[in-house]
């Protein structure tokens, strides 16, 4: 299983992408946490003190110049599109436990922008990730809908949206939906929501996204954003979130495998 969470800014993405990785984590099965946001915070969100973040990828310029064959400095020119990447995720990705975590740096010219190196071994990366990775994969998406122009996750089981209750959030949900849509994938979409304080909340989420479905519904917890200032993993302390996210997991395993 391969997914990949976007949204609005600030409605709680990444929180929402490490949950699913530290669950997956904390019953022992195998996961690879992908932050594929230019603004990368799922190592801190999942606990992972500074000196222990894993290196941008596309930091690495002498190791890109090297696969690329490409020239430091210039543009234009030949280079290689096919790079040898299937090294990187076990020289690059930090570890603990059964999860591990790659930071693939900026991703904007992953997709449909300008050819350079370092879009061409990016991409590289991305596809062997998604088509050689044996183990469940969870991407952190950039905020907004830019990167669905780009075409940097089409490959992925599922699309999970991640929404707060409120008609900001939906509104950019359903423009990331019409994109999805006009690029012709066939992957799944479906909606988190996040951050609900009561009962209305929740069904105010149901009643405005019925398009695709709405796998789960996340209570506003106190205590996670505390964790996220003390550099603690979520589920420390937040119990009250574990079971919401179990029957988020279960759901999303059934919605992907069509069940």
């Amino acid at each position: 299983m391969k997914v990949a969470f976007t949204g609005k800014g600030g409605v709680g993405k990444t929180t929402a992408a490490a949950m699913l990785c530290r669950l997956y984590e904390l019953d022992g099965a195998p996961i690879l946490a992908v932050d594929a946001d230019p603004d990368a915070n799922l190592a801190d969100t999942l606990g992972f003190p500074p000196d222990n973040a894993p290196e941008p990828i596309s930091a690495l310029k002498d190791l890109i110049h090297e696969r690329t064959e490409s020239k430091p400095g210039a543009y234009g020119g030949m280079f290689k599109l096919n790079p040898r990447v299937d090294d990187i995720p076990e020289r690059y990705c930090v570890k603990r436990g059964s999860l591990r975590l790659i930071n693939m740096g900026t991703l904007d010219t992953a997709g449909k922008g300008c050819m350079c190196p370092e879009s061409a071994f990016l991409k590289a990366l991305m596809t062997h990730l998604m088509f050689q990775e044996r183990d469940k994969l969870v991407m952190d998406m950039e905020a907004g809908i830019e990167h669905l122009g780009r075409g940097t996750a089409t490959v992925v089981d599922a699309m999970i949206i991640v929404v707060q209750p409120d008609h900001k959030g939906v509104d950019t949900a359903r423009r990331i939906v019409k994109l999805w849509t006009q690029l012709g994938s066939g992957k799944k979409v479906c909606y988190l929501g996040n951050a609900a304080r009561d009962e209305s909340d929740a069904q105010f989420l149901r009643d405005n996204l019925t398009d695709y479905p709405v796998l789960g519904v996340l209570p506003y917890s106190e205590d996670t954003r505390v964790a996220g200032r003390e550099r603690r993993p979520p589920f420390e302390g937040a119990d009250d979130l574990l079971e919401p996210v179990r029957q988020f997991r279960a759901a999303l395993e059934a919605f992907v495998s069509g069940s």
